[in-house]
C-alpha cells in the first residue's frame, strides 16, 4: 500500500464566484482516475460567498438561530455547538483566520453539494473520476489538539464497513467502522499546512474508495450521527442543567429511554433506595424529600413520572411509578 500526497503551491486568493476546480486545474495538478480531490472549506465558503461582515460573536448568534442547530457546551469564551448540519464544532465552524481584517466565514451551506458540484467540473476540465472531500478542522474529545475532517464528500466511500470480518487470529470484528474520508483529511492537511496558502490537495493511492461518475456516494452527512445517537449529547455541566430543566425539546438529545435495569441503579446511586421493575414501569420507594431527585434522574434516562407520589403506610415513605417516555 502506498499513499501519496500532493498540494500544489500558487493558489491565487479565493473570491465569491471563483471556479475552485478550474483553479486547481490551472496549478498544474496531474488528476488520473481514483484520485480524491481535497478542498478546504475556507476556499469553498469563499467562492460561494459565506463570508460575513462583523465578529465571531455575531455571526454565532446567527447560527445558533438556524433550525436544528444548539449549544452543546461552554467553558469561558469557547461554545461547542451542534450546526444545523449536525456537525459539533467550536463556534459552529466560524473561521476568522485567513480571511480579510473585520470578516468571519462561515461554513459552506452544503458541504456535500459543495463537494458534488466540483467533482462534476473537475471531470469536465480534466477528464478524471475522482472523489472529492471538503475539510476543515475540528477538535476531539478526549484528546488536545485539533486535525481536518470531511465536513463534504462526493463520490467516496465515506466509512469502510469492517462489522462481520474476522481478524488473522479468527475473531470477528463487531463495530469498526474506519472513517475513511476523515482520515483522508488528516493526511490532507499534512500536506496543505495551516498558513502556507494551499487550499487543494491530491491524494493517490486508495482509488478502491472512489466510486463510479454516476455514484455520489452518501456524503460526508453519512459520518454524522444523529441526535441522541451520540453518548455526549451536552457538555458534563450542560447535561446537569438540562436534565433539571426537563424540557421536552432536550429529550431527543438524551437518546432512547434505557433499560429499567439501568434506570433502577441510577435511582440507587442518587438516593440510595431500592427500585424495582413492575410491568412496563419502575417503582421507587423512597422517604418524600428524596423525590425531586426523581425527576432529573428519570429525564436523563429517558424516564417520565407517570404520577403523583403515593404516601405508604405512616408517609415516611411514598411510592413514585416512573415509565419510558414516548418517542
Amino acid at each position: 500500500m502506498r499513499l501519496e500526497v500532493t498540494a500544489p503551491d500558487g493558489a491565487p486568493e479565493i473570491a465569491r464566484g471563483c471556479d475552485l476546480a478550474e483553479v486547481l486545474v490551472s496549478l498544474g495538478a496531474d488528476l488520473r482516475d481514483g484520485d480524491v480531490v481535497a478542498v478546504t472549506s475556507k476556499v469553498v465558503s469563499k467562492a460561494e460567498g459565506a463570508v460575513r461582515t462583523g465578529g465571531r460573536d455575531d455571526a454565532l448568534d446567527v447560527e445558533l438561530a438556524a433550525p436544528g442547530a444548539r449549544v452543546v457546551a461552554r467553558r469561558g469564551p469557547t461554545t461547542i455547538v451542534r450546526t444545523r448540519l449536525g456537525l459539533t464544532m467550536a463556534a459552529a465552524g466560524i473561521d476568522a483566520s485567513n480571511t480579510a481584517l473585520g470578516t468571519v466565514l462561515l461554513l459552506p451551506v452544503d458541504p456535500d453539494a459543495s463537494a458534488r458540484r466540483i467533482r462534476r467540473r473537475l471531470h469536465e476540465l480534466a477528464g478524471a473520476v475522482v472523489g472529492v472531500i471538503v475539510t476543515d478542522t475540528a477538535g476531539r474529545a478526549w484528546r488536545e489538539g485539533q486535525t481536518d475532517i470531511a465536513v463534504g464528500a462526493a463520490g467516496l466511500t465515506v466509512a469502510e464497513a469492517f462489522a462481520g470480518r474476522l481478524d488473522a487470529h479468527g475473531n470477528e470484528l463487531a463495530v469498526t467502522l474506519p472513517a475513511v474520508a476523515d482520515e483522508l483529511a488528516g493526511a490532507a492537511e499534512l500536506a496543505q499546512g495551516k498558513l502556507a496558502g494551499r487550499p487543494f490537495a491530491v491524494l493517490r493511492g486508495r482509488s478502491d474508495l472512489v466510486l463510479p461518475l454516476d455514484d455520489d456516494g452518501p456524503g460526508a452527512s453519512a459520518l454524522v450521527r444523529p441526535e441522541g445517537g451520540d453518548l455526549f449529547g451536552y457538555g458534563a455541566r450542560e447535561a446537569v442543567v438540562r436534565a433539571l430543566v426537563a424540557s421536552a425539546a432536550d429529550r431527543p438529545v438524551f437518546g432512547a429511554p434505557a433499560e429499567p435495569e439501568e434506570l433502577i441503579e441510577a435511582i440507587h446511586r442518587v438516593t440510595g433506595s431500592v427500585a424495582s421493575r413492575e410491568g412496563s414501569c419502575v417503582v421507587a420507594r423512597l422517604a418524600p424529600d428524596q423525590v425531586p431527585l426523581l425527576a432529573p434522574a428519570s429525564f436523563a434516562h429517558g424516564w417520565i413520572l407517570a404520577d403523583a407520589p403515593s404516601p405508604l403506610g405512616d408517609e415516611s415513605v411514598v411510592e413514585v411509578r416512573m415509565r419510558p417516555a414516548p418517542l
